[in-house]
């Protein structure tokens, strides 16, 4: 595939514009003729002779101007936004952006974790009262961290925590398949997971299944000196629920990188807790997104090349 076009189309994630794209593209793949998309005129114009499109998302009528596509490489983890029905009617390959969010999510989770051990919030409002105070701290090493969800991220937060001497329960779909962890719950197995954790990792998908998890029940079940770290989705956490949680004492603290409702309304009373960390959605912010991605495509690139059927991060 010497000759393949590789479409980019027009994006910006985590603030970084498509041609930072182009030029991790065309590093990684000098083979490859890389063409961006611009405009909606150039976008359609391209459309008509690439063999590979990668972007956010492709419409069916876009698809329709796209007579020699083989795949569409997604730049986001999730396709739920994408009409896959549609690409399988032109059949056309689709593959995610899993994974590389594993690295700098991993970081944040573990960041966070010391934070709260060393009760790094505590230490700076000290400081901005020029007040002279000790207080007093824990270790991670020895206690437990309660992950739920075990792809790709869930298993490199697992992997960091070995490091620093925590024991480690994960919980996923399939507990049969088993993962890095000490131990292995099935969802409904969830309250025996987070029992004695001091720390709960969400970092699942939000399903069904897996919407309002954490409620009343779970924070009862939690240990009072325990802290919740959400980098899943927001919806996964009943918020009213957390919010009674923190109020009463029903566990430490949290870390939320998402919320529901998201954006978060200044007014909303989570902003006020002091014992509450919030970030603005950007756990998954990295300067290597891209460069990340132009490698999961290069491989498939490479098993188009030779033919295969597989291809990484495949899902349609």
């Amino acid at each position: 595939m010497s000759e393949t076009q590789i479409v980019v189309l027009r994006q910006k994630i985590h603030g970084m514009s498509h041609e930072r794209y182009a030029e991790a593209l065309e590093s990684t793949l000098p083979d490859c003729e890389i063409r961006i998309a611009e405009t909606p005129n150039t976008e359609q114009e391209l459309l008509q002779t690439a063999d590979i499109v990668t972007g956010f998302e492709l419409t069916e009528s876009l698809l329709e101007r796209a007579p020699n596509l083989q795949l569409f490489a997604c730049v986001y983890a999730g396709t739920g936004h994408l009409d896959l029905d549609a690409f399988e009617a032109h059949d056309v390959a689709v593959t995610n952006a899993s994974g590389v969010h594993s690295t700098n999510i991993a970081e944040y989770v573990v960041g966070s974790m010391v934070m709260l051990a060393r009760r790094f919030p505590a230490a700076i409002e000290r400081q901005r009262r020029n007040e002279w105070q000790s207080f007093q701290s824990r270790e991670l090493h020895g206690s437990t961290a309660a992950v739920v969800g075990l792809g790709a991220i869930g298993k490199t937060v697992v992997d960091r925590l070995q490091a620093f001497g925590m024991d480690t329960v994960g919980v996923r779909y399939s507990p049969e398949k088993g993962g890095p962890t000490d131990e292995v719950y099935g969802f409904e197995e969830i309250h025996e997971a987070v029992v004695n954790a001091e720390y709960v990792v969400l970092a699942c998908p939000l399903t069904d299944a897996t919407e309002k998890l954490v409620d009343s029940e779970l924070f009862r079940t939690m240990r009072s000196d325990a802290f919740l770290i959400n980098i899943a989705r927001g919806k996964v956490v009943d918020t009213d629920d957390l919010l009674g949680a923190l109020r009463w004492n029903r566990i430490a603290g949290a870390v939320l990188d998402v919320t529901d409702p998201e954006p978060l309304p200044h007014d909303h009373p989570l902003w006020g807790m002091n014992n509450v960390v919030i970030t603005p959605h950007n756990a998954g912010h990295t300067p290597e997104y891209y460069q990340r991605c132009a490698e999961i495509l290069a491989e498939n690139v490479d098993r188009l090349t030779a033919g295969e059927s597989e291809l990484e991060n495949q899902v349609l």
